[in-house]
């Protein structure tokens, strides 16, 4: 299958993602959708129906918060 044929029920998210209660919700699905399930911003943009560049921000933000950075 495509990268661009995703479909909402082939993906499932663990609760788990959300224990960190630093992070927003959008922040905590963007870091585990770029991160574990190796998908581009524009893919995790097309399945939350955000813009691509309010993923990037809500990754990037997530990645500070856990003093990660570069």
């Amino acid at each position: 299958m495509g990268r661009d044929k995703i479909k909402e029920k082939e993906l499932t998210l663990h609760s788990s993602i959300f224990r960190d209660r630093d992070l927003s919700v959008l922040e905590a699905i963007a870091e585990y959708l770029k991160d574990k399930k190796n998908m581009r911003y524009s893919e995790i943009a097309k399945l939350l129906n955000r813009d691509d560049r309010t993923i990037w921000t809500a990754y990037t933000r997530a990645k500070e918060k856990r003093g990660v950075h570069g």
